[in-house]
């Protein structure tokens, strides 16, 4: 009886997979990037980046023996084949949704998910810890790790590409997923021939056997060397790698199986370090995505005919980022733009259109951005370092040290603090209130609206200080309250009361000002309300003046609740003898699953319904 399933359907589990004649894989490359073309639609999700990959990944599959070897995917955002082919085809419909698949990749959803991922230039290090570790147990299985070209820029991959060079003994296999085209004239059937022969037994063997004799004689062994380094590199770029300590291969068509095959074949059997450069087109398949490969590497529900987004209306915090910070450049030459390959998504894309002299993307380096901007700073300037919440933990150290102790006056624009929705644990800006509140010199502001956010920016710039202002995700819905520019440390007053104290940080205001609303007109009581505005300094004044003594205190923050800022006005409260009932409604000690914000907020007891419960109880 005929099997009537389409060659995606039958290739659910890498050993299906292997089953196909090396003939049929051109089909399942096809039927696949349809299936996700098709499939995110409807969800949005990181389209371009798994369409890049395709080949790859069923090259890698077909290849080698997943989970037994370990295929480790570099910020994972490009894991979507990998998930198909490893016995979540199913449930792909479900990705980044609630109690669906993971954006990323995962360990705790499947035994194929060799490493969780969520930040970039993880992969190197953490494939070659594995390498290691299999060669201290004497155990044989193979090490892949697949790392863009976006992920290279990272400081750390660069510092786990040093330390892989070295371990020579140890078997390890990098493949540089290059989709940029800066070398596309060296992709065809010459390199991939090259390519072919480089990575050939009978090459690496006379090489090796070359070495062997001309180590005696050490001027002709450095003689062979720059002759091959030469020949080498008219027509590859691996001089670099090459001198690391890597076997450099490529760069090869990374659509191509007739070149992709029987170069990684030859790559299973070098037992040293190996990189093999791939090329690739992001988004390759669906049109929009190759001409706009930023805008389609992570968006929302599209229409898969026509290729546009979804309409949406709203002004978003990042936008009112970008357009205010660029308005406010116009007229100050000493504003500068900084971001970590982030230019879209953190808005600074927009200031670059009418500033693109300082506007400078330093590629995902965080730690690099900040104290690049502190050197900015200490020559005058006026840097702004716009990088997600998730993204600014990584450069902790940069701002105390090379920010804050010399009192330079750059402001960090924090972006996605707070619960993020589909893209899960890994992008949630749970830990910037409670790591950046302790730091001395830093001046931390959250804005209630996308009003405030405009005059936090113009208070920000004329402040000779370290500053970093948080905002979230999603819609800059306006409060209509009339907002005067704003005074440094001074929180607002929304109304004063008899019976209570509630404080709201940044956005959970608007769910708090419904929640009072409601409880005041169900019952006689009257709560003081106070927008704080600052984390840091503390409106300390302001808070102890409308502190009712043993009346209820409820704090709420989209952060962490232990170090968070609810903790400090709690303790201000007891120390000038304040004994009422003290409630704190801030994230958990967990790290939150995936899902809408509007889901996962009310999860965490952090939405309206949750602030009224607390103020009736």
């Amino acid at each position: 009886m005929d099997d009537k399933r389409t060659l995606l359907e039958r290739c659910t589990t890498p050993a299906e997979l292997k089953k196909l004649p090396r003939s049929a894989l051109p089909q399942l490359a096809q039927e696949m990037r349809n299936y996700l073309i098709e499939t995110l639609a409807p969800i949005g999700g990181h389209l371009g980046a798994g369409l890049g990959v395709v080949e790859i990944t069923i090259a890698l599959h077909y290849l080698f023996d997943s989970p037994c070897d370990k295929l480790i995917w570099d910020v994972g955002h490009q894991s979507y084949p990998h998930k198909i082919l490893t016995g979540r085809l199913a449930q792909m419909p479900t990705i980044r949704q609630k109690g669906g698949l993971c954006g990323f990749t995962n360990r705790f959803e499947s035994e194929h998910d060799a490493f969780g991922a969520g930040h970039a230039s993880t992969s190197l290090s953490a494939a070659l810890g594995m390498a290691l570790s299999r060669d201290l147990q004497q155990q044989h299985y193979h090490t892949v790790a697949i790392i863009g070209d976006g992920a290279l820029t990272g400081g750390m991959a660069f510092e786990a590409l040093n330390h892989a060079g070295a371990c020579q003994d140890s078997r390890l296999l990098v493949i540089l997923n290059d989709n940029e085209m800066s070398i596309s004239p060296n992709v065809g059937a010459m390199s991939a021939y090259l390519s072919r022969v480089i990575s050939g037994k009978t090459y690496t063997h006379a090489r090796d056997v070359t070495k062997r004799i001309l180590e005696k004689l050490p001027r002709a062994l450095d003689a062979a060397k720059r002759i091959e380094e030469h020949l080498k590199g008219m027509i590859t770029p691996g001089t670099l790698f090459e001198e690391m300590g890597f076997v450099y291969i490529g760069p090869i068509d990374g659509h191509n199986f007739d070149h992709l095959l029987p170069t990684i074949e030859n790559c299973k059997a070098l037992n040293r370090p190996v990189l093999l450069h791939v090329i690739t087109k992001k988004g390759l398949g669906f049109s929009p995505a190759e001409d706009d490969p930023e805008t389609w590497h992570g968006l929302g529900p599209y229409n898969p005919a026509t290729g546009l987004p979804n309409p949406s209306h709203a002004q978003t915090f990042t936008q009112v980022f970008g357009d205010t910070l660029a308005e406010l450049a116009d007229s100050d030459p000493t504003i500068i733009a900084i971001t970590a390959a982030m230019g879209t998504g953190t808005g600074v894309s927009r200031f670059a259109k009418r500033h693109p002299d300082r506007t400078y993307d330093v590629g995902i380096a965080e730690q690099h951005a900040t104290t690049f901007a502190a050197g900015m700073a200490a020559t005058g300037l006026k840097p702004v370092v716009a990088i997600y919440a998730t993204f600014m933990q990584r450069a902790y150290d940069q701002v105390i040290h090379d920010v804050c102790i010399q009192q330079l006056p750059v402001l960090f624009c924090l972006d996605r603090a707070g619960i993020v929705g589909a893209d899960g644990a890994t992008h949630t800006g749970m830990f910037d209130i409670a790591s950046m509140r302790i730091i001395p010199n830093l001046i931390f502001m959250a804005p209630k609206d996308g009003d405030e956010l405009r005059h936090m920016l113009r208070l920000a710039l004329t402040l000779n200080a370290p500053t970093a202002i948080r905002y979230p995700r999603g819609e800059a819905i306006d409060s209509h309250r009339a907002t005067t520019p704003l005074e440094l440390g001074k929180s607002e007053v929304i109304k004063t009361g008899r019976d209570g104290l509630l404080i709201t940080l940044g956005t959970r205001f608007q769910d708090a000002e419904r929640a009072l609303e409601r409880f005041e007109s169900e019952s006689n009581q009257s709560f003081a309300f106070i927008n704080l505005r600052f984390i840091k300094p503390l409106d300390s004044d302001t808070i102890l003046t409308h502190l009712v003594h043993n009346k209820p205190l409820i704090v709420v923050e989209e952060g962490v609740r232990e170090g968070g800022i609810g903790e400090a006005i709690a303790a201000l409260a007891l120390k000038y003898g304040w004994s009422g009932r003290f409630h704190h409604l801030a994230m958990p000690d967990i790290f939150p699953e995936h899902g809408t914000q509007a889901e996962i907020l009310h999860d965490l007891a952090l939405d309206e319904a949750a602030i009224y419960r607390t103020l009736i109880s």
